[in-house]
């Protein structure tokens, strides 16, 4: 009986690590797996046994929930060698009555820290930083990496876009599928969510429900992180920010070109530099691709250079 054997050429292994096992990073690692957007994902933490366990509890899964993806929890950065993509998680969550800026040079610390690290392995990749202050951090990871401003980009306007879009579907009674939404600027209280770029199905959001029932959702979108702050008392949201982060690994793997608000480091772009701001961009396999510059309002505008005031007053208290 002959046996004929095909020559398979050796597959380029596409990695992703994930900085940080605590229920931001281990749930990003999780979904990541489950969509099997990796041949690898890699989870690291500096707590012994801790990436170890939750990297095997979940590849343990994968029989059930049908996935390839190999999940390795790892203490060094040795592991995390030629990553694609890094989603850096890494750093101490707010408790009740702390505010994200509370957080700043703590964490600040942690993601000089990591990004150093991460990067002597993958000079290639490209940063996703979800760590808050979520715009401070990701002016922190850029400027230490030393990477080009397309590969260094944050978390916070899909995560506080589908907070928003979430409250209207709430408030309407409708699918959220069908809602879309806008929120700019800096991931904290001065946020601008744009109710004139939000719509239901096309419709505009102001047909369908008064200002001051808009008014009230503005302002639960911007404190929508602290209202679970304050349910949970001892932790922070984890399942909605790794989903945001998990929607950019995926424009950017797949070379989608979604258009999705990031934090990213502005040149001139709405007359803002050398801050980061959450604007419109195009993600795609370089990151970055693209920035989109909307119209605004004066009222508008004028709320978009508070956030990025705030932004830049605390880019200033760092010490890098």
């Amino acid at each position: 009986m002959s046996h004929f054997f095909l020559y398979q050429p050796k597959k380029h292994i596409m990695k992703i690590t994930v900085i940080g096992a605590g229920n931001v990073g281990a749930t990003t690692a999780q979904r990541l797996a489950e969509k099997e957007l990796a041949n690898q994902v890699v989870l690291v933490d500096v707590v012994e046994g801790l990436p170890q366990g939750k990297a095997l509890d979940m590849f343990e899964s994968a029989p059930v929930e049908d996935f390839d993806t190999r999940v390795i929890g790892t203490n060094s950065y040795e592991e995390t060698k030629n990553s694609s993509v890094i989603v850096i998680t890494a750093g101490i969550a707010r408790k009740p009555g702390m505010s994200r800026d509370d957080l700043l040079n703590t964490n600040a610390g942690i993601v000089k820290s990591v990004t150093s690290q991460v990067v002597q392995h993958s000079p290639n990749a490209i940063i996703i930083v979800v760590s808050n202050p979520l715009d401070v951090m990701t002016y922190v990871a850029l400027k230490v990496s030393g990477f080009d401003r397309n590969r260094v980009i944050g978390m916070a306007g899909v995560l506080d876009t589908a907070r928003f879009r979430s409250f209207i579907a709430m408030e309407l009674n409708v699918s959220v599928e069908d809602v879309s939404a806008f929120v700019l600027g800096g991931h904290g209280d001065s946020m601008v969510p744009l109710p004139r770029y939000t719509n239901v199905a096309g419709i505009p959001l102001t047909e369908l429900m008064k200002k001051e029932d808009i008014d009230r959702i503005v302002t639960r979108t911007r404190n929508g992180g602290i209202e679970i702050v304050n349910y949970l008392k001892t932790g922070s949201a984890f399942y909605a920010p790794s989903s945001a982060a998990v929607q950019m690994v995926e424009s950017i793997v797949k070379d989608k070109k979604r258009i999705l608000p990031c934090a990213v480091y502005l040149e001139g772009e709405y007359g803002f530099s050398k801050t980061v701001v959450g604007v419109p961009v195009k993600l795609g396999k370089n990151g970055c691709e693209e920035i989109i510059q909307i119209n605004l309002t004066e009222e508008e505008k004028s709320a978009l250079k508070k956030s990025a005031d705030d932004v830049s007053e605390n880019i200033a208290k760092l010490s890098l």
